[in-house]
């Protein structure tokens, strides 16, 4: 509620969709707000982050002196928590509906309730429904068809050859479905610029006792636009690595992360982080934000997509002033709101959280923000039974 951003456990509520907060406090499940779900964002700001594969901004949020929603055992039955509460699902009994709406309004009030708890990370195990019995779970079943898990496919991890490849290659594949493979990236709201040649870095390195300058590239761009944020724009420097083909001993894989993969993002943070000197660093945001404004500018699609954004923050922005006001907060994205994003084959838990503290212990030139680090895995997989001759594949991410 704080920070206006909800986390699900699976891909089932989207935009638009009706959310009834409840928390669990003894044995009692108790209702306290409800919102709206509004635009996917990739901003998780909770400890088990990880647990979360949809996030959604919230919006028309209303509050309720806390509730007993057990109530809805008169329709759902005996198994009503399974029914209604149990992972993200939509409610589709109407007098379940209107029991919460009811309630809701009779409790309505205009502050947030704040139960006197310990934070917690997760809900306690013995909290969690858990269906053990074979006989309890047929009558669940007839009860309420939706709680089985319908398997669609079944896949098998594949190598892809490597990140380049123009057929099987991760950089390759990625591009090519970036906006399905990426829904918190909506393609209205952001820039994707895949050139992995246009944009050149040059940061440093320490090399014994002496500092010498590098020059690093990108694999691409993206550019991502929130109106609500104090600086809308947020650049991310798109990283892709590929294990593939060639690299499958574990030994390899960690030489490989720990001699060409960290060192590699230490120098895209690096190069718009105050180690670096104010006048190269000066030099190449410039640079960045003539080659950007030059792409948006040679295709009428993103042009339009800019200009629209911009009249979104100043509605009466006159056109002359528009590309100075792009320019202006892309050098200030620079600055303060920069991201480097690595899309990856492979990669652990502990080996992302490693890369995380040391991408972020890079301050912007700002002074009082730090670059930020985000990493997704993408895997290749192979459907296994497969019908006709055609090879079916698919990609997933973590």
């Amino acid at each position: 509620m704080t920070e206006k951003v909800s986390g699900f456990i699976n891909r089932g509520p989207q935009p638009g969709d009706l959310i009834y907060l409840v928390v669990k406090v003894g044995k009692k499940s108790l209702c306290g707000a409800r919102f709206i779900l509004d635009e996917p964002t990739d901003f998780k700001p909770w400890a088990d982050a990880e647990s979360y594969v949809n996030a959604l901004t919230i919006k028309n949020v209303e509050y309720c002196n806390p509730f007993d929603i057990s109530m809805l055992s008169t329709p759902g039955g005996k198994y009503w928590a399974i029914k209604y509460v149990q992972g993200a699902k939509p409610i589709n009994d109407e007098s379940a509906v209107q029991f919460l709406d009811q309630e809701f309004n009779l409790n309505k009030s205009e502050t947030l309730f704040k139960f006197d708890l310990e934070p917690f990370v997760s809900a306690p195990e013995e909290d969690k429904i858990t269906i053990d019995d074979e006989k309890e779970l047929k009558i669940i079943e007839k009860e309420i068809p939706d709680v089985k898990i319908n398997i669609m496919g079944t896949f098998q991890t594949v190598q892809f050859s490597n990140e380049t490849d123009k057929i099987k290659g991760l950089e390759t594949l990625v591009n090519e479905n970036f906006y399905f493979l990426f829904p918190q990236f909506p393609e209205n709201k952001t820039l994707l610029i895949p050139e992995n040649r246009l944009f050149k870095t040059k940061g440093f390195k320490v090399d014994g006792n002496n500092v010498q300058g590098i020059r690093t590239i990108p694999d691409g761009i993206l550019i991502e636009f929130d109106k609500k944020l104090k600086n809308p724009f947020r650049i991310n420097l798109i990283e892709y690595e590929c294990y593939g083909e060639r690299k499958q001993k574990e030994i390899d894989k960690s030489s490989y992360l720990n001699s060409i993969i960290i060192p590699q993002l230490m120098r895209f943070a690096s190069a718009f982080s105050i180690i670096t000197d104010e006048q190269t660093r000066v030099k190449t945001i410039e640079s960045w934000v003539d080659k950007i404004i030059a792409y948006i500018n040679g295709d009428e699609s993103q042009s339009t997509k800019f200009i629209d954004w911009i009249k979104e923050i100043y509605p009466d922005i006159k056109e002359r002033s528009i590309e100075r006001e792009i320019e202006k907060l892309l050098i200030e994205s620079f600055k303060t709101n920069l991201r480097v994003l690595l899309i990856i084959d492979e990669l652990s838990t502990e080996q992302k959280s490693t890369i995380k503290n040391v991408v972020s212990s890079f301050k912007l030139a700002s002074g009082d923000t730090n670059v930020q680090f985000a990493g997704y895995v993408v895997r290749l997989v192979q459907k296994i039974n497969i019908i006709n001759n055609e090879s079916e594949y698919a990609l997933t991410i973590q």
